[in-house]
């Protein structure tokens, strides 16, 4: 009867299986950020050297990165349920081997299982939130997001009452969020397997003959090129706040680490939110106007933040990372719409492969903060936010949908 009464319905939104697979989100994403929660811990316990905690950042992210797009495109081909309570299984072997491990290059091995557990979830727990929408993606896909985005938040607060307490061994404790995630997505592996004759998966139209089909797939990978892009762009902002922006407060406004570690928070909790508002919104006013407006709207905000002071800073915190983490959910929803019958692949690029080349970012901004200064660098790196003006060459909502039929 459970199952009957979740049954996938094309015009109804299931909110329990959204609200379950935001949660999961929520858990595997606060086990991602775990690990750069622990860099003070293992440089502290290991004696590791800001080189190799690069590495080990590098390892979890391109793991993780580059294989989603390729679980996505497999997925799609053949749908595995039950991938994501395995795929979680992973995160748990990493996370006790990263909590045990006493050497470096055991370290690496850790973080990639988890990396490789984060690349199986994602794509899927995409496709499932899809599944359950109901017609209304963007909404959908905001409330999967905003569940991760508000795990992702938690670093911090990871940093300050666990680790900094309990040491490297504290990470165990996240055996039990991975334990959970684990038990919930075998509800929601059942579930989706219930779905599967009901679903009616959309496949780019192959009546295309000659140039019209090349003239297709032409503009298919010039779009989807331009949309990752733009993720690209806006991962490196983001990955500048993360990762350094924390030493520009502490160079600046002589802050502590824990009182800076408050503002990277107080960005990352906006940034949740502007995940869950703006799903909704671009299914008001169109997807395409939303990513334009969210990552160039951001500009004016981004350059002005590195020269006020500590207090005008925090409401700025707040607007940037609203406006521009707004269309995270969006652009999954678009490269999906650009790539239909292909909901894995599309989730996999834009959400792995993506967010994977914006961690790049964290090498070359680094690099440059060597070189010239935080404050510099938090300057530069303030610019890249304009490069969302680009959206404007991406097409109408209404133009993707005579693509479709075309």
């Amino acid at each position: 009867m459970q199952g009957q009464a979740l049954t996938l319905n094309k015009s109804k939104t299931i909110y329990p299986i959204l609200l379950i697979i935001a949660t999961v989100h929520l858990l595997n994403d606060s086990i991602s950020a775990l690990i750069p929660a622990m860099f003070p811990i293992l440089e502290q316990s290991l004696g590791l050297t800001f080189t190799q905690l690069g590495l080990i950042a590098f390892a979890a992210n391109m793991t993780s990165s580059v294989i989603q797009p390729l679980v996505g495109w497999f997925t799609d081909r053949k749908p595995s349920p039950f991938a994501l309570p395995i795929g979680l299984c992973f995160t748990l072997f990493g996370i006790v081997g990263l909590a045990l491990a006493p050497s470096f290059w055991l370290v690496v091995l850790s973080v990639a299982f988890i990396g490789i557990g984060g690349a199986i979830f994602h794509p899927e727990g995409s496709r499932v939130a899809y599944m359950a929408s109901g017609g209304r993606r963007g909404f959908a896909q905001s409330i999967y997001q905003v569940g991760g985005n508000t795990g992702q938040a938690l670093g911090p607060i990871i940093t300050a009452l666990i680790l900094v307490p309990l040491g490297q061994d504290g990470a165990l404790w996240f055996t039990i969020v991975a334990a959970m995630a684990v038990i919930l997505l075998f509800y929601i592996a059942k579930w989706y397997a219930e779905q599967l004759p009901f679903q009616s998966r959309k496949r780019p139209n192959k009546q295309h003959a000659g140039n019209n089909r090349f003239s297709l797939n032409y503009r298919l990978i010039y779009v989807m090129g331009l949309l990752v892009f733009l993720v690209f762009a806006r991962s490196w902002y983001r990955t500048a706040m993360l990762n350094f922006y924390t030493f520009f407060t502490i160079e600046e406004y002589h802050f502590t680490i824990q009182h800076a570690e408050l503002y990277i928070f107080v960005f990352m909790a906006a940034a949740a939110l502007g995940t869950f508002i703006g799903g909704p919104i671009a299914d008001k006013i169109g997807k395409r106007n939303v990513i334009l407006l969210s990552i160039a709207g951001s500009a004016p905000i981004s350059i002005l933040l590195p020269h006020v002071g500590p207090v005008l800073a925090l409401p700025l915190l707040v607007l940037t990372g609203v406006i521009l983490l707004a269309n995270v959910s969006v652009s999954v929803v678009y490269a999906q719409e650009l790539l239909p019958g292909n909901i894995g692949t599309a989730s996999g690029l834009i959400v792995g492969l993506g967010f994977g080349l914006g961690a790049i970012g964290s090498i070359v901004i680094g690099r440059f903060a060597d070189l010239f200064g935080i404050a510099s660098t938090m300057t530069a790196v303030s610019f890249l936010p304009l490069l969302g003006l680009l959206a404007l060459l991406l097409p109408s909502d209404e133009q993707l949908e005579k693509w479709q039929t075309s």
